[in-house]
């Protein structure tokens, strides 16, 4: 008897371009220099900043603080909408390893690391960041870096997983996610009026 040959079907999932995502840029320092540093490779390499957050004190977990020193705070800088930045993920996050290791070295700071970037995007139902670190709830992409979903959008708002970090379960980080969310949305919308 021969084989059965498989077929293609109406209910298989046809493929479509992807659709843009905001680019988005954590940077974390005790130092507003260091920030400001981070600003500016940033924009060099990935555009102008089109939304940026207050710069968020950090206070959630002393994690960091032998690394990095107390007295931290976070900032988020986003850019323009791309199609292309989820696939370029495990890259950018290459390069923003390479921008922390060249701050380091310029010796401004007696921290072992004065600055520390993750890079990630949003799109209207997730913000997704990169990591060097594999766990369990992480995707491999390619070079030793991994993504996460660290927070889902659902019933009108940002909601956390198990594994999300305390300070991305935060308000004021939620309120400023959502700006962004609505600036693609209308982005979005306006392209297909």
């Amino acid at each position: 008897m021969a084989p059965r040959l498989w077929r293609a079907t109406r209910s298989m999932g046809q493929p479509y371009p992807a659709l843009p995502v905001l680019p988005l840029l954590a940077a974390f320092s005790r130092y507003g220099e260091a920030l400001d540093w981070a600003c500016s490779q940033a924009e060099a390499a990935w555009g102008p900043i089109v939304a940026a957050s207050p710069r968020f004190d950090f206070w959630e977990t002393d994690y960091y603080t032998g690394e990095m020193g107390p007295g931290l705070r976070k900032q988020f800088l986003v850019f323009a909408p791309s199609t292309n930045w989820p696939q370029q993920l495990s890259a950018v996050k290459r390069q923003t390893n390479s921008w922390e290791l060249a701050y380091a070295n310029l010796g401004k700071h007696p921290e072992q690391r004065p600055l520390n970037l993750d890079p990630g995007y949003l799109t209207l139902a997730k913000l997704v960041l990169a990591s060097t670190k594999d766990h369990a709830h992480r995707i491999y992409l390619a070079d030793g870096i991994y993504a996460e979903v660290t927070l889902s959008w659902k019933h009108g708002r940002w909601q956390p997983w198990e594994w999300t970090f305390p300070d991305y379960r935060r308000g004021d980080y939620h309120e400023f996610f959502s700006a962004c969310r609505a600036r693609l949305r209308l982005g979005r919308e306006e392209r297909h009026a």
